[in-house]
């Protein structure tokens, strides 16, 4: 079910529906003195959420390094830690969809509680793995993986209710987030390979388990919303509310737009990191220390470009952002790799494509938290992450299949094609270019 396309609303439209909303000082319109006791706590229980998911990223971080190397420690086998990536990732991706309709029925903050609770209890038992055999890991990992699916969509379905308690615009939160979970990525992975080497790879692991733990312990005593904040989920079977949210993104064409074109990106994202990148970087430099450089150009640029979306963003106008980012992000990168052997160059497009990137995740962010219904946020976030990421496993190996098919240059050139089509394209001819077509309610299925 549709609705006719409408134009996109000003920020004076977006205020003047939500003017029961209080500013961004925590207080009414036109009201003015201290902030009201409800909103200093609804801060504090954001700030909460939003902390306990950045530990848990952190944590997922350092096992990212810590994991395939205490495989490739214990097997000495590359082809075993590439099982063990793909038992963690698989689940994660079914988990973040299939797992929603029991989220709803439990309640998000209870599957918060219980989840990091479980996923430190697995994490754990994966530092002893070394005692029990490749196979058992493989096991701890799958499950540790499908826990932290289900984990981090929960979380952040909490935080729409707690924003608007705190009167803290979507737009902002989304970007502010965005930009902590690319510093958290960034330096994650050094801290991890750090950790490594000061305290090693098992007790590595055990941190990660530690900051599960932390995570299930601040929600459990600081994050308690209100009972309007968890909206009882109607009473219906697991499939027939999984088919509900699938049947609600898939009328709503203006998500599944910017869903496809996010998938599009991430696929090219992990093509260029897995393949292409690394590839140049052997085939031009010869020095492995270029790769880093690249990735952190395009960590900083992104860094760079959350900081002035969280200042400007809400005042510009959003379908013109997505689409500017999501054309300088992809393409540009791929094309600049294939038509020069200047590393200067391709750290500038670089850096400019990082700036691209940031306002990408927060306007689809914004958008799912703003057009989906109340009672179906937990289903929906979880499918459209699960559509966003289904990208990744798709791009390595495209990226590998492209070089060996057709040579760096060749490929990259191509790829730059597929990707200005994959990104551009749905928005152009899309639903995103005519205005809005948000559906009204959940949709019969």
């Amino acid at each position: 079910m549709t609705t006719d396309a409408a134009p996109e609303p000003t920020v004076r439209a977006d205020a003047a529906r939500e003017a029961d909303v209080p500013d961004d000082a925590g207080r009414r319109p036109g009201v003015k003195g201290p902030r009201p006791p409800e909103v200093v706590a609804a801060r504090r229980e954001l700030i909460t959420l939003v902390a306990a998911d950045l530990i848990s990223n952190l944590g997922s971080r350092i096992s990212v390094i810590a994991i395939p190397w205490l495989v490739l420690t214990t097997t000495g086998s590359p082809a075993k830690m590439g099982i063990v990536a793909a038992a963690e990732f698989l689940p994660y991706m079914l988990s973040s969809s299939l797992a929603t309709p029991w989220a709803d029925r439990f309640g998000v903050r209870r599957t918060s509680i219980f989840v990091d609770a479980a996923s430190a209890a697995a994490m754990a038992v994966v530092a002893m793995t070394p005692f029990l055999g490749f196979w058992a890991l493989v096991a701890l990992v799958a499950v540790a993986g499908g826990l932290r699916g289900i984990g981090d969509r929960v979380k952040h379905v909490m935080f729409r209710p707690a924003a608007q308690r705190a009167g803290v615009e979507l737009i902002r939160l989304t970007s502010a987030y965005d930009g902590l979970a690319r510093g958290v990525t960034l330096f994650g992975a050094v801290i991890g390979g750090l950790l490594i080497d000061w305290v090693g790879v098992t007790r590595a692991i055990w941190i990660d388990a530690g900051s599960f733990a932390l995570c299930a312990l601040l929600v459990g005593v600081l994050v308690r919303p209100p009972a309007a904040d968890a909206p009882a989920a109607p009473r219906e079977s697991y499939f027939r509310a999984l088919r509900t949210g699938f049947a609600y993104l898939r009328t709503d064409r203006v998500l599944l737009a910017m869903l496809l074109v996010v998938s599009a990106l991430n696929m090219m994202a992990a093509a260029n990191t897995a393949v292409w990148i690394p590839v140049w970087i052997r085939d031009v430099l010869g020095d492995p220390a270029g790769f880093g450089l690249v990735l952190g150009v395009f960590g900083a640029g992104a860094l760079l470009g959350n900081v002035a979306f969280t200042m400007f963003g809400p005042r510009l106008p959003r379908t013109l952002v997505f689409a500017v980012g999501a054309a300088l992000s992809g393409a540009p990168r791929l094309l600049t790799m294939a038509v020069t052997d200047h590393l200067v160059v391709v750290l500038v497009v670089t850096f400019l494509s990082g700036i691209g990137i940031a306002a990408v995740n927060p306007l689809l962010g914004a958008a799912l938290y703003e057009r989906v219904p109340d009672a179906l946020q937990t289903r929906v976030l979880g499918i459209a992450g699960s559509l966003a990421f289904v990208g990744l496993p798709v791009g390595a190996l495209l990226g590998g299949w492209s070089v060996a098919a057709l040579g760096l240059k060749p490929a990259l050139l191509v790829m730059a094609v597929v990707c200005a089509a994959l990104t551009v394209g749905p928005l152009l001819a899309g639903p995103l270019r005519a205005g809005r077509s948000r559906p009204r309610s959940a949709p019969a299925v």
